[in-house]
This record gives C-alpha cells, sequence and structure tokens, in this order.
C-alpha cells in the first residue's frame, strides 16, 4: 500500500485519470445493470395475464394493459404488435421486427462502446505510464552510480500498468456479458413476438379480434317477482 501511495504522490498526472476512469466505468456498469434489470419480463407471468385480458377486453383493453407496464417487450415489442394488428398479421411481423431491430436493439447495446472504450483506454495509458517512467528511471540510472538505488523506480513504475489491466479486465468482462445478455434477449423478444401472432391469428380465426369475448350467462335462477305472496 505504500508504494502504491508513493505511484499516487508521484506519478499523479497518470494516477488520477485512470482513478476517474476505474470510477466511472463501475458506474457505467451499474448503470447498464439496472437498465437490463427494469427492462425485463417474466414471459411465463406476463403472458397468460395478457391472454386474459385480451379475452375480456378485446384488443384496445391488451393494448392499454401493455402500455401501463415499464419492461421492454409489452410496453414496445406488444404495443407495435398491436396496434397494426388491424392490418393483420403480416404488417404485425414488420412492425414488431422493425421495433427490435431500430428500436429495441440500440437500446438495450447503450453504455456499451463506453464501457469498452473505457478498457481500452484505460490499458493503453497504463502501458504510457509505464514507458514514460521507465525511460526517466534509465536515464537516471546512466548517470547515477548506484543503478540499484533506482530498482524501486522502475517497481513503481510499473504501478500504471498493473492500475491499467485492474480496470480494464472486469470492465471488458462485463461487456462480454452484456453482449451475451442482449443475444439471449432478443432470441427472447423473437420468441415473444411469434406467441403474439398465434394468439391474434386464434382471434382473427375466431372473428372476435376486435371486440371482446362474451360474458358467461347468469345461472338459471327463480325471480322473486313470479312468486305470488300467500293470502
Amino acid at each position: 500500500m505504500e508504494a502504491f501511495g508513493n505511484f499516487i504522490r508521484n506519478e499523479w498526472y497518470f494516477a488520477i485519470p485512470m482513478i476517474g476512469m476505474s470510477i466511472t466505468g463501475v458506474m457505467l456498469v451499474i448503470w447498464r445493470l439496472l437498465l437490463n434489470i427494469n427492462g425485463s419480463t417474466n414471459i411465463n407471468e406476463f403472458l397468460p395475464v395478457f391472454q386474459e385480458k385480451l379475452e375480456r377486453e378485446g384488443l384496445d383493453g391488451a393494448l392499454r394493459f401493455c402500455r401501463t407496464r415499464t419492461d421492454i417487450i409489452p410496453r414496445r415489442l406488444y404495443v407495435s404488435g398491436l396496434e397494426t394488428a388491424k392490418q393483420g398479421t403480416a404488417a404485425m411481423r414488420r412492425a414488431m421486427a422493425n421495433t427490435i431491430e431500430l428500436e429495441i436493439l440500440p437500446d438495450l447495446n447503450f453504455l456499451l462502446p463506453p464501457i469498452l472504450a473505457i478498457a481500452k483506454v484505460a490499458t493503453m495509458v497504463g502501458l504510457l505510464g509505464t514507458v514514460i517512467s521507465m525511460i526517466g528511471t534509465f536515464q537516471d540510472i546512466q548517470t547515477s552510480s548506484d543503478p540499484k538505488a533506482y530498482s524501486g523506480a522502475i517497481g513503481l513504475a510499473l504501478f500504471a500498468t498493473a492500475l491499467g489491466l485492474i480496470t480494464a479486465i472486469p470492465l471488458v468482462f462485463a461487456h462480454v456479458l452484456f453482449r451475451a445478455w442482449v443475444s439471449h434477449f432478443e432470441v427472447r423478444m423473437k420468441g415473444a413476438a411469434q406467441k403474439l401472432l398465434v394468439l391474434i391469428q386464434a382471434k382473427v380465426a375466431a372473428g372476435t379480434l376486435t371486440k371482446p369475448s362474451a360474458a358467461p350467462p347468469a345461472k338459471p335462477g327463480i325471480d322473486p317477482s313470479a312468486i305470488s305472496p300467500r293470502r
């Protein structure tokens, strides 16, 4: 820890920017993680509720229900499909595909380029700091009668590379995980879109797309007015 403190004091012009990049990278990772959590949808829980809304309240009721949600699949994917449902399933498929490619996927990749950029820049800045420090140290060794006295300075110069790697390795790992999550979520969106198309096709075949299902008939009972009072 003492050596690291010496690096901060002596090489502050490299240490401060690299610490700043580390803090910024961690904040971006946390921000992206919160966005992913907020946008995730449990299809197994959502789909039965959505299907019930579609059956009871029709297309308009299902559309209103999806607009009240905050997660990505109902609020953005299903809304784009339901808004074009009256134009046919082909229009729904095109609308949802465009929504995935042009709207949702760019938003899911939000913050990923800056995270990767910080990881790469931190590594290069660390190497630059090490090279510059080593150049200065070797110049001092040439004019010194005791080269061993500068062994500590050589070790201090390597702290720049170490700090750059400490910053870059977790950020690269997080970037790879986020990219894998985006690919997995894209597959889930396409599966959810296909399920919506199947539900709408069933409604079209039954002729109940634009109107809710009829309420179940009331159970037969005795009309009290038909019973004459006893005299």
